[in-house]
Order: C-alpha cells, then sequence, then structure tokens
C-alpha cells in the first residue's frame, strides 16, 4: 500500500497542495489528472521525494523501488541498448560479480538471483522496448548524442521501463511520442507487473490502461473507479453541466443528428452517416465551468476562397539537395478540408506541413497556392520560443502592429487572455497558457489554413474537448498531426498516411489504421490480381477518387451555405445577432438569403448527383 498522508506543499506562497490524501492499493493503475497548474507534477516530486512537503507525509513499504524519469536526459557516447540495459543495476551489479566471484556458494546465490530476475533475457527485452517506442536495430547502436532532445527522452522512458520498478510513475509519457509508440506504450502499460501512476491527457490511454483515476482540484485529491469515462459521468452526477457549453454541443449535436437522420437510408451515403453517428456518440462534454478562460479557444472564421487551397503536383521536398524526404506528391487540398496525417515521428509528417506552410519549397515538381491564401501553423516550437519577460498583450501588440488596441484585446480573449492575465509575464503562464497564446498569435489574421503539429501536448483533458469542439466550428481547412486518437478521430474527415518517402490518402478508417499497427484483424493469403485486374482496378480507383472529391467538394459547400443561410435567418429575427451583417438592410438580407438558399439547392444537387454516381461505380 501506497499512502498519500494529508501532504501540504506551498509555493511562492500560493498552496499547491491542501492535505491531499489517498491510499493507493499494489498493482492498481491510477492516472492521476487535475487541470494545468493543479500540482500533478508537485505531488509526484514528493512522492519520489524531491519535494519536501510543508505538512504530511508518503508512507509504503521498506524496500519498494519508484521508477521516475530524471529530469535530465541520458547522453554520451553510450548506444540506447546500452543506456537501457545499465537501468537495471541490480543485474549489472550481479553479472560484474559472477565474473570476478570465487566463492562457490556466493557464486550459486548470485546465478540463482540472476535467473530469478530473468537476466539472460534481458538483451531481447531491451531491444524488445526500444523497438516498441520507435528504435530499430541500427538506431538503437547509435550513439546517444546524435540523437535530439526528444528521442533521448525516449531513451529514458526506455530504460526506466526495462527497470520494472515496483510502482512505475509516469509524467505525461506520451508527450516525446507519435501515435504509433503511444499505442505500443498503451499495450506495454496494460500488462505492467507493479503499480502504475500517470500523469496523462491522453483520454484513450486514461480509458484503456488506468482502473482508477485520482483527481487533483483545489489542493485535494479525489479517487474515482474506473477509466476517464467513468470518472466524467460521476462526476457529472455532482456538478450539472454549464448551459453555455450545452448550447454550443447541442447545436453540433443536432446537425450530426439531421445528416444521420436525412442520409442513413442510402447506400451511397450509409458510411458517411455511420461515421457521423460514431462521432455523435464519442462526443464528450466539457467538464470543466464554462466560464474558466482556460478553456477558451475561437478561431477567426477566414475570408472564402475558391477550391483548391493547395495542390501538390509530383512534388519532391526535403533538406539536404538531391535527397528528399518525400516524393512524387499528389494532394488537393480544399477550403473545407479536416486532414489528420499518420506515421511515425522521422517518417516526414513535419516536412509534409513545412511545405504546405511555404517554409519549405519544393525540390522537384509544383506546389500551386491561392495567392490570397493565410496559413496558421502552430508548432511546439513556437511555446518553447515565447519570449518570458513578456506579456500576452506585448507579443500579440508586436504580432498586430498595424490594427487598433481593440483589435488587439479582442484577439487575446478570443484565447481567455482577457483583464489580468493579459497582463501576466509569459513565465508565469502554465504551458496549457502558453500553447493558447501560440495558437492566437497564429490566427490572428483569420487563415484559411490551420497547420497543427502536436497542439495537445500542454492541454489538460477539459481544454482538449474545448480545441476539438471550436476546430470543428472553424471554417477553415484543418491539417492536423497529433497523437491524440481522440482529437484526430472527432476533428479529421480524411487521413493521409505519410510512409516510405510517400504521401497517400488512406482509406480506412482511424480504427482500421490502429488494427493494422498492432497488426489485428488483417487479411491473410489472399490471391495475387493480375496485372489486366490491377489495371482495371486502378481505372476504377481513379474514377472513384475523382467522384468522391466532387463529392466531399459539394458536401463541403452545402454545410458552408446551411451556416450562411443560418446566419442570416438569425440576423432576420435579430439584426445584433450578426454583427458582420449590421450595415446590410433587412430587405438586402432577405435577398441574399433568396440567393444563397438557391446556391445551396445546387450544392445539394450536385452532392446526390455525385453519390449516386459512386454507388453505380460500387455495385
Amino acid at each position: 500500500m501506497l499512502t498519500i498522508a494529508g501532504i501540504t506543499v506551498r509555493l511562492g506562497g500560493r498552496t499547491i497542495l491542501d492535505k491531499a490524501t489517498a491510499a493507493i492499493t499494489p498493482r492498481s493503475r491510477v492516472g492521476l489528472i487535475g487541470r494545468n497548474g493543479a500540482g500533478k507534477s508537485t505531488l509526484m516530486k514528493v512522492m519520489i521525494g524531491q519535494l519536501d512537503p510543508d505538512d504530511g507525509e508518503i508512507e509504503m513499504p521498506r524496500g519498494i523501488r519508484l521508477g521516475y524519469i530524471a529530469q535530465e536526459t541520458p547522453s554520451g557516447t553510450a548506444t540506447p541498448f546500452e543506456t537501457v540495459l545499465a537501468a537495471d543495476t541490480e543485474r549489472a551489479t550481479l553479472m560484474a560479480e559472477a565474473e570476478s566471484c570465487h566463492d562457490p556458494d556466493r557464486l550459486g546465490h548470485v546465478y540463482d538471483r540472476l535467473l530469478a530476475i530473468d537476466a539472460y533475457t534481458a538483451d531481447a527485452r531491451a531491444a524488445r522496448v526500444l523497438l516498441g517506442l520507435g528504435f530499430d536495430e541500427e538506431m538503437q547502436g547509435r550513439p546517444l548524442d546524435s540523437y535530439s532532445g526528444g528521442w533521448k527522452m525516449r531513451v529514458a522512458l526506455a530504460a526506466l521501463l526495462f527497470s520494472e520498478p515496483d510502482v512505475l510513475l509516469l509524467d505525461e509519457p506520451s508527450n516525446h511520442l507519435d501515435l504509433e509508440a503511444t499505442l505500443w506504450l498503451e499495450n506495454f502499460l496494460k500488462n505492467y507487473p507493479g503499480t502504475l501512476v500517470v500523469i496523462s491527457h491522453e483520454r484513450d490511454l486514461l480509458n484503456n490502461v488506468v482502473d482508477t483515476i485520482a483527481h487533483l482540484e483545489g489542493g485535494k485529491l479525489s479517487l474515482y473507479a474506473g477509466g476517464y469515462d467513468s470518472f466524467e459521468r460521476q462526476r457529472a452526477e455532482r456538478a450539472a453541466q454549464l448551459a453555455a457549453a450545452k448550447a454550443s454541443q447541442d447545436a453540433q449535436r443536432a446537425r450530426l443528428q439531421d445528416y444521420i437522420a436525412r442520409n442513413s437510408a442510402r447506400a451511397s451515403t450509409a458510411k458517411q452517416a455511420q461515421s457521423r453517428a460514431k462521432m455523435l456518440a464519442k462526443m464528450q462534454p466539457i467538464a470543466a465551468l464554462a466560464d474558466d478562460p482556460s478553456l477558451s479557444f475561437d478561431f477567426p472564421s477566414p475570408t472564402e476562397l475558391k477550391p483548391p487551397l493547395i495542390t501538390l503536383d509530383m512534388a519532391s521536398v526535403g533538406y539536404t539537395p538531391g535527397t528528399p524526404v518525400l516524393r512524387k506528391l499528389n494532394l488537393r487540398i480544399g477550403p473545407d478540408d479536416r486532414i489528420a496525417l499518420l506515421g511515425r515521428n522521422g517518417n516526414g509528417k513535419t516536412t509534409l506541413a513545412r511545405l504546405l506552410a511555404a517554409q519549405l519549397a519544393p525540390m522537384d515538381g509544383a506546389i500551386n497556392a491561392s495567392g490570397k491564401m493565410r496559413v496558421g501553423y502552430f508548432t511546439q516550437y513556437q511555446v518553447e520560443e515565447l519570449d518570458g519577460d513578456d506579456t500576452p498583450l506585448q507579443h500579440m501588440t508586436r504580432a498586430m502592429a498595424s490594427k487598433t488596441p481593440g483589435a488587439v484585446r479582442a484577439q487575446l480573449g478570443r484565447f481567455g487572455f482577457s483583464g489580468d492575465k493579459a497582463m501576466t509575464r509569459v513565465d508565469k503562464l502554465s504551458g496549457g497558457e502558453r500553447a493558447r497564446l501560440a495558437l492566437a498569435l497564429i490566427t490572428r489574421d483569420a487563415p484559411h489554413l490551420l497547420i497543427l503539429d502536436e497542439p495537445t501536448n500542454h492541454l489538460d483533458v477539459d481544454s482538449r474537448e474545448a480545441l476539438v469542439q471550436a476546430l470543428n466550428g472553424y471554417d477553415g481547412a484543418v491539417i492536423l498531426v497529433s497523437h491524440d486518437r481522440h482529437m484526430v478521430e472527432l476533428v479529421a474527415d480524411r487521413l493521409v498516411l505519410v510512409d516510405g518517402g510517400k504521401a497517400i490518402d488512406y482509406a480506412g478508417s482511424i480504427d482500421d489504421y490502429i488494427d493494422f499497427i498492432l497488426g489485428r484483424n488483417q487479411p491473410r493469403g489472399e490471391a495475387k490480381p493480375s496485372k489486366a485486374d490491377r489495371k482495371t482496378a486502378s481505372k476504377a480507383r481513379d474514377e472513384a477518387k475523382a467522384l468522391r472529391q466532387a463529392a466531399a467538394d459539394a458536401e463541403a459547400a452545402t454545410a458552408r451555405l446551411v451556416a450562411e443561410v443560418e446566419k442570416l435567418d438569425r440576423a432576420l429575427i435579430d439584426p445584433t445577432a450578426e454583427p458582420g451583417l449590421a450595415r446590410l438592410s433587412m430587405s438586402e438580407i432577405a435577398q441574399r438569403r433568396v440567393t444563397i438558399a438557391a446556391d445551396l439547392e445546387a450544392a445539394e444537387a450536385r452532392w446526390l448527383e455525385t453519390s449516386e454516381q459512386l454507388e453505380t461505380l460500387a455495385a
């Protein structure tokens, strides 16, 4: 039993933990959650003895081994494989003693202990852990100093997992991992033989791995049986969700339900309807108070542009002349596309994102982009490079130098930086607040395309849910790189796999991709098609791809026009409801509605026609 007994911690005159108390039973799997800045990492530092509490204590059996990743990442000329093997200090000591010991009795005890700790399979186990975290055989033999900080963090995690402490303490272990490594880690933790305490904001990990949620709020700890969804349901029974968050989600639910009701019966649209039904079933309410500014994400709507926004035509891109990372790229991105880039870290997802953001030029082929298109590109580097001495207001004032102070304040307010928060030094902000500031900066010009590279790393679960809803309400295109499966599933309606120097549309769902990665439900022993069959299938795929794109364009136009009609209807009822239409008279608004309604009817007709053609082609 590990007992957290009345822990109180005060830092900088502020009480972080206030008599926090909980009992963790052996072999339990605990997810430690709470809002950004709630004190989760502080509590974990108290548990491992890095921080002395002002009051209370951690009680545990004598001799219990705690495992926690050190703040300094491993470095030097040692290889990842050597570093991981060395993490099992008992094995290393016994192996050295076996080489030098001449006492037969002692040598017998040494060999017995080596057998008991499974020492002779250590090489294979170390290699498996490293492989699961993305290190192939060649990478396992390279010196640590040849790796970036993110990869060194993976080595540190591998070493900790390999050492198998009695109590494994993990603080956001997936932050430096891609989706594939996250899936491996999740499966590893499911079978971990000891006690696990993990700080995580990954909804899927918290649902699939942990059996207890420890919620830290107001300095207090509360335990809930089950995973994260179970915690949400239990907490919802204690506190009703506020109307502001509910109203926004109800509107989204209504749109999804209307689409499902209209399209479930048709064979050509049943799959899309099922996809939306799945999205509807997975929608989670925002559990925290809606007036909490740390839940504020409001992306400004861009002006309308004709499709496509970007076209890649046999483009190649990389960093070293003559050695492209990606080759022969053929992609078309429309104004309403929601694309998630899949693939292991190092395969070129960020390279493709930088090409689309015009930070890299193609080495070969062509990239054609709308001349009026604005792009907002978010990376973790932007969060890290914020000037800690400046305030959000100073950052935004510099970025919007040609705008009025009111416009600057309004953009900050969209992301929760109003009043005193706008005047707080950046080095006093939490990681999640800095991420929100970076998002506010990149969207100041209302971009037509948002490219988000791991936007959730510093966001807690509620903030992630708020970001999902904000992205679903955003009128522009989205390119998403994320290991958060929940976000990918609810935001993206198109998947692009970046692998083997290529970037191609992935035909399946995110669940299909996870099955592929884990080797589940894969076809076996299928006959190889003939050349003629392959040619026919290729032609059919090309025709189907063109029709799907036409259907997607028509559907996107329909969604945009429906939203425009709704805005006009609100303006006809209440002229103050839509400030953007305030300059128009009621008759002008009514005439515009007639025109938009006609365009909507035409878009729906195009969509039905292409859907019927797809149905015929599939028959």
